[in-house]
């Protein structure tokens, strides 16, 4: 009987630890075609950004946007919380111009976090901040469609327990079905590995890889008289495959990233800003790691509850932790207008819009040092997406939602601009249609048209394609 590689890795489950993790993974030399298959990372952040714009409390400057349309240059990023990026400026496009619909959650961050990834209204209308969802998120969909076996893409969520919308609600099964997230970041690893706390603890006291683990159960394993022949040639070919996973992708942190990993999970139930971007930077370690070795094409992060309004984020102009991240998107010390005025509160709010940013940034460091098997990085084979729930802060308006798009899914893409939506419609199901299909998602073999709200425009967004 002739048994392949890859059907070892789809059929033997239970033989060792990382086979959850393995079983999407072929050999080098079957894996060329698969590893031009995009993907998609969604980083999302609450209550809009510091941008132009007139409010009771003054006339706020752009703080934000870059200068202009078209390239991306130091010169336009520059003085911007999108200048944190010029690093990467050659493979961003920023759209302006992309709105949600108007729909009746209740409640403007109801309506933003429970779109962002669906698309579509209120499974119950305007019940604040009692809101479902009424469909589908694309990262699970993505998940559904394109991952090995069906498996679910990941979601993670960085940030105190609970709050508004219940903590996190951006990804869902379908109306009203709401997905559990990954709130530990090691936690998130082991999920991916296929081990569990008390493994993975192991490994760390050890300064273990898991690739080490899993060489001693197969040790064990073939030393055993039970096995038949046909079952030791099974776990050789896993060994193999083994072989050729640490040889090419590397598709396990090593010991001394596994257990910086452990350290950098330590924030993610806190209300410290500081230590919560630290567990979200966590979060792309393992994000990063599970789209370039295949576990999954789409992974969803989120930041802070429905309005972010518990976390304090670092005051970069005097140190220190600033008030809450919702009481500075409403510009005053409540989380409605009866507060007093914060002062300079557009600037403080723009400094979280750069630690975003710089967060962000790190994402797309973590993905542009992964090689994948066609020779390109993973950044240039999939897209990273940062986007908000909101336009702006306070007004907390469903127009103009920031799309920051590192990356070109294999040059779909384009790449080094900046550019303005024709369509002043609400053309956000466009943009999530638009990921779809960049990443594999079809309707009847052409591009991705029936996902969300069939009320809304479908299609996609010529302007955004290289």
């Amino acid at each position: 009987m002739k048994i392949s590689r890859r059907h070892v890795l789809r059929g033997a489950g239970g033989v060792a630890v990382t086979l959850p993790f393995l079983e999407g993974l072929a050999p080098r030399e079957a894996k060329a075609a698969e590893g031009e298959r995009p993907f998609a990372i969604f980083f999302r952040q609450a209550n809009g950004v510091a941008s132009a714009q007139n409010t009771e409390v003054g006339n706020e400057p752009e703080r934000f946007w870059p200068t202009q349309l078209g390239a991306l240059t130091e010169a336009t990023m520059g003085g911007r919380a999108v200048g944190e990026l010029v690093d990467f400026a050659d493979k961003l496009l920023i759209v302006r111009n992309c709105n949600m619909n108007n729909y009746d959650f209740g409640d403007g961050h109801a309506r933003g976090a429970m779109q962002g990834l669906v698309a579509r209204g209120a499974a119950v209308a305007g019940a604040g901040g009692s809101s479902e969802a009424s469909g589908e998120s694309i990262d699970h969909r993505i998940g559904r469609e394109l991952n090995p076996d069906g498996r679910d893409s990941l979601f993670m969520y960085a940030g105190s327990s609970g709050g508004w919308l219940g903590g996190p609600c951006i990804s869902y099964r379908g109306s009203a079905d709401r997905r559990s997230a990954l709130h530990n970041p090691a936690t998130s690893y082991q999920t991916m590995m296929g081990v569990d706390a008390e493994e993975f603890g192991e490994l760390i006291a050890r300064q273990k890889s898991v690739n080490d683990l899993v060489r001693d159960q197969m040790d064990t394993l073939l030393a055993s008289s039970k096995l038949s022949g046909l079952d030791k040639t099974r776990l050789e070919l896993h060994r193999a495959a083994i072989r050729d996973l640490e040889s090419s992708l590397s598709c396990n942190l090593e010991q001394d990233a596994e257990m910086e990993l452990d350290g950098m999970s330590a924030g993610y139930d806190s209300d410290d800003g500081i230590q919560v971007l630290n567990a979200a930077r966590a979060h792309m370690k393992v994000a990063a790691l599970a789209v370039s070795c295949g576990y999954t094409r789409s992974v969803a992060i989120q930041v802070g509850s429905g309005n972010d309004g518990s976390t304090r984020y670092e005051n970069l102009g005097s140190g220190g932790l600033m008030e809450n991240y919702h009481f500075l998107s409403h510009r005053r010390s409540s989380h409605d207008s009866s507060g007093a005025v914060i002062a300079n509160s557009d600037v403080l709010h723009s400094y979280v819009d750069i630690q975003f940013a710089r967060a962000f940034n790190f994402l797309l460091e973590e993905l542009d040092q992964y090689l994948m098997p066609n020779g390109d990085s993973a950044l240039n084979n999939g897209v990273a997406i940062w986007y908000n729930d909101n336009g702006n802060g306070p007004g907390h308006s469903p127009n103009n939602i920031p799309y920051v798009i590192g990356g070109s899914a294999c040059g779909y893409f384009k790449q080094g601009q900046n550019v303005e939506l024709s369509d002043g419609g609400a053309n956000h199901r466009k943009m999530l249609q638009t990921i779809g299909t960049a990443v594999g998602l079809t309707t009847n073999g052409g591009p991705l048209d029936d996902f969300g709200d069939p009320g809304l425009d479908g299609g996609i967004l010529d302007e955004l394609l290289a």
